[in-house]
Parts: structure tokens; sequence; C-alpha cells
């Protein structure tokens, strides 16, 4: 078969799924064709099945704001008709459904029937698909859709809350590749950064608001009052300079390390003890998910889809968002128990394991082959 996928290139999630499916996808045989503004981050690596589109938006003096919508459907056309495409599948509704839409009425004047799946991740509908100023156009751009799924059964009703949508919207939950995320001995990394054999914290997220990192640190200092621990920091974003200064003004900077963006995220997760996500809302957790692949316990908020994966008292623990204190109880009750410690180790690896890319990626090839023979979707 040949796909289309366009995605957001960068470390969120929805750019990290689309980029992992697709790779999947060409190891099955499948031709993919990624079509966004710059390579996907993970996307780096050759593959005989893995062609890469990018869109060019010329900049003119006319223009206050490069019409990236206009050049994104007129790309997905060259490519629809040129490289024969079946289907396009779009990650994040904002504005991939709106020129998937537009790109499908483009090519059905030249004779050529693509039919497009979305995907919805999460702030594409919680936060950013909800403003005014977009909410029409995301609700036509759906609907319109041959096809939707979202991340988690949180995301799918939240969807309809906010939405009139109405056709069926099925979950696929993310998946993760649990022989890349195994958990592998680096006794000499971890050394490095805990030589004084301290406990290892982590949080992965891009910085932003809806993440809580001052949680993360807050519920840190707590901890390191208590024992020997160490904080990693993966990843960048506005609230980076921020979380620096506060480190300083609790005395945290010997303890705390930011690492930035990591792509060989598997090696950081191979050193944590605890993965911490205090997050306001996460429509899945993928960064979770990939902590629990490499047995690494999960504390997390228990808002938006995260209960969904991160089981209470079994992959880890949750807690009401903003509730430092018990997150720290929490975190100090685990790391101070070998035995519990041991026994979300073993939880959240098993729990992984139902999240198998293996498992899920025949999902989107049903899917994909009932999209293209023509059968639509009805509302559940």
């Amino acid at each position: 078969m040949n796909i289309g996928i366009v995605c957001y290139p960068t470390y969120g999630g929805s750019g990290v799924l689309a980029t992992e499916l697709g790779k999947a996808l060409a190891d099955k045989g499948h031709m993919v064709h990624f079509i966004t503004y710059q390579q996907p981050v993970r996307l780096n690596a050759f593959h005989a099945n893995i062609f890469y589109h990018e869109v060019q938006v010329p900049t003119y003096p006319l223009f206050d704001f490069p019409p990236y919508e206009s050049a994104l459907s007129s790309t997905m056309v060259d490519v629809i008709l040129n490289q024969k495409l079946d289907l396009l599948h779009v990650h994040y509704a904002i504005p991939h459904a709106s020129t998937a839409y537009l790109a499908k009425q483009i090519a059905a004047t030249h004779g050529k029937r693509v039919p497009f799946i979305t995907t919805l991740h999460g702030t594409d509908i919680t936060l950013v698909g909800k403003d005014k100023t977009y909410e029409p156009v995301v609700t036509f751009s759906i609907n319109e859709s041959d096809a939707i799924t979202a991340v988690s059964n949180n995301l799918r009703e939240e969807t309809y809350k906010s939405f009139p949508i109405t056709k069926d919207i099925e979950v696929i939950y993310n998946f993760v590749d649990t022989q890349r995320f195994r958990r592998r001995d680096m006794p000499q990394f971890r050394k490095a950064i805990a030589p004084n054999g301290e406990k290892i914290l982590l949080h992965v997220s891009n910085f932003r608001k809806v993440k809580r990192v001052p949680d993360v640190v807050n519920a840190f200092k707590k901890v390191r009052d208590v024992m020997p621990a160490k904080l990693l920091l993966v990843g960048d974003g506005p609230d980076r300079p921020s979380i620096e200064c506060m480190c300083r003004s609790l005395n945290l900077c010997d303890d705390v390390r930011f690492v930035g963006k990591q792509e060989q995220l598997e090696d950081v997760m191979s050193i944590a003890d605890l993965f911490l996500l205090p997050s306001d809302y996460e429509s899945f957790g993928l960064a979770a998910l990939e902590a629990m692949a490499s047995h690494v316990p999960v504390l997390s908020s228990n808002a938006g889809g995260l209960p969904e994966i991160n089981i209470d008292g079994e992959t880890g623990f949750t807690s009401n968002v903003g509730d430092v204190d018990a997150m720290a109880k929490h975190a100090i009750e685990v790391l101070s128990n070998p035995a519990l410690l041991e026994h979300l180790r073993e939880g959240a690896y098993k729990q992984a394991q139902r999240f198998h890319i293996d498992n899920i990626i025949p999902e989107y090839e049903k899917l994909y082959e009932r999209v293209v023979q023509g059968v639509k979707p009805v509302m559940a």
C-alpha cells in the first residue's frame, strides 16, 4: 500500500507516534511518504520504503504570515498524483485535517480518489481546537475524514464533548517498541549521573505549562530532603529558563541535570528509578509508556488518559493534579522499599507489553484496508 503520512516533525508525541508508525509500516512492506516542513526527528536512518517530501513555503512581502496550509495542500496533491497514494493519514487535526480535505477535493478533479484518516492526539482537541477561531474548521474537517482515530478512550470522549462530531471515533492506542526501550545495564552512565549510588528520578517533556515541571522539581526536593537523589530533566521548551532559576533558588543545582532533547531516550530510561509526569492533561502519555517499557515505574497525575496506562499500585502511582505532597510521598515509599520497587518495575514492563508495536500496527493496517475499500464509518 502507498501511504502518505502528514505530521509535525518535532519531539512532540504526535510526531513521534506518526514517525514510528511510518517506520513500522515500511518494515512490513508498505511504501510510506512523509509530508512535512522538515525531516521528522526520529526519521534518522535510510529505509528503502520510506520517502520524505519537504513542504516548501515561499515568502512574499505581501504576506505577514507565510501560507503554510496552502503549500502543504499543494504538496499533498503533488505526492498523491505522482506517487499514486492509496490514502493519507494525518496526525494532529490542526491544520492537517483541513489541508487533507482540500487536497482530497483537488485530487478528485484529476480523477484520483484518495481517502484520509485523521488521528487526534490531544491538544489539537483539548486546547487549540476549542478556540473559537479554529473550532468550525476543526469540526468540519474531522467530520469529513474518511475515518477518525484517537489515542485513548479519554480523548475520544473529550472530542465528543467538545465538538459536534457525527462519525465514530475509533480508539487505537499509542504504542512502544519494547525491544528498543528494553532496560540495558549501563553502570558507567549511571555512575556519571549518580556517582554515590543516588536514586535517579526522570522527567521528559516539552517544558510547557501543561506539563507542570515546577511540580516535578518541588516533589524531587521533598525526596532529596529524605534520601540522596538526582533528577534528570530531558527536553526543552518555554518553561526551561524559569525552571533553571527555580532550581537555583532551591539550592538544587548540584542534584538536577538539564540534558536537553535526546534522540537516544532509551539510554536515559535505562538508568532511571522513577519517572515523574504530573501533567494537567495527557491524552495518553507516550513518554510514560516508554519509561514503563524500560522497567521504570511511573508517578503521574490522574488526568486525561494517564490512568488508562499507569495503573495505580501496579505500574506506579497516580495522584491528583497539583498534589506534590502525594507524589513525593509515593516516590519516597517506592525508593525506600526494594520489594515494592521491583513489583512496580515488573508491573510497568508487563503493562507496556500490551501496547507493543506488533499489537497495534495490525489495527492501523485493518483500518487502512477498510478505508481504501470505501467502507464508510458510522456513528457508534
